[in-house]
């Protein structure tokens, strides 16, 4: 197979703000070198060691995009992560670049104590630090939650690559005796009413396997779903990439053009300062109003 890639254009006047390891005219596998007082000598050593995992020359002289992988097996809403990173790393190689998946911190709410939002900053640090020091042209952010997608958009805002948000997406709705329900706004109604003695045991249990349908997001109009359409809102994903359902081919698509994004990003140098701006962040605020105001019972 030719590879068709180009090199990403070396502009010493473009706005770029990396961290300290990270040089704005060097690109793929030549920034943030180790400091071992050699720079030939650390991209040498550095190509010694990745191409161990089966690289060749040809494949390491791509633009490198990272993939951040928020999977974990405490995690559903992110439990479609492995075929999320599949599309995008195919949407990275159609378009000539080097797809790198690296993982990070995940949260998920019910299953961190004492609450997720106490470890949202941790993954922002997390997330910062990963991109500053490891080599990649830009990063694919895969996230779902409204405490892992936040976290990620501070740490990439502060490390100043070329960024995109790619959103796993909201779970499918159950049904429960003829009623459609979802996690998380009828998980309190029911548990209302089973303390109020109004369902017994058995009622109590049918719906608990029936609350969250598949995996994903909360599948109502709730902090989860608000968080995606905000990102989407700021420009930080791909048009259309806050709705699709975590289980859908849909999903799968906006994935493989999330990849294929962020190689463009990467060649065009659009750094996240060039899409947060005062205008993307009014934009978003005018779309959280309107979802305030007038909230949709159900994302799907």
């Amino acid at each position: 197979m030719t590879n068709t890639s180009k090199p990403i254009k070396k502009d010493s006047s473009a706005h770029v703000t990396h961290g300290n390891t990270l040089d704005p005219n060097q690109s793929g596998l030549r920034q943030g070198l180790p400091i071992y007082g050699d720079k030939d000598f650390s991209l040498f050593l550095r190509k010694a060691f990745i191409k161990g995992a089966g690289y060749t020359d040809s494949a390491l002289e791509r633009p490198v995009i990272g993939i951040a992988n928020t999977g974990s097996s405490y995690n559903p809403c992110h439990g479609n992560m492995p075929q999320l990173i599949e599309a995008v790393k195919r949407g990275i190689m159609l378009a000539g670049g080097l797809p790198m998946e690296f993982p990070t911190i995940s949260l998920h709410e019910s299953f961190a104590t004492p609450t997720s939002m106490y470890l949202r900053n941790l993954m922002s640090m997390d997330t910062e630090e990963m991109l500053r020091a490891q080599p990649m042209d830009a990063v694919v952010l895969i996230g779902g939650c409204d405490k892992t997608v936040p976290a990620q958009l501070m740490g990439a805002a502060s490390a100043g690559l070329p960024a995109i948000q790619l959103i796993t997406g909201s779970m499918l709705t159950g049904s429960h005796r003829s009623e459609r329900v979802g996690a998380c706004t009828d998980c309190r109604r029911y548990w209302a009413k089973y303390r109020a003695g109004e369902i017994d045991e058995e009622q109590k249990n049918e719906v608990n396997n029936q609350l969250v349908a598949s995996v994903g997001t909360c599948s109502v109009m709730g902090t989860a779903s608000t968080m995606a359409c905000i990102a989407e809102a700021l420009g930080m994903t791909v048009p259309g990439g806050a709705s699709p359902p975590a289980v859908t081919a849909d999903r799968i698509r906006v994935a493989e053009e999330t990849g294929r994004r962020a190689v463009q990003m990467a060649h065009d140098r659009l750094t996240i300062d060039q899409i947060l701006t005062a205008d993307a962040f009014e934009n978003a605020m005018r779309v959280l109003l309107r979802l305030v105001v007038q909230p949709t019972v159900s994302f799907i």
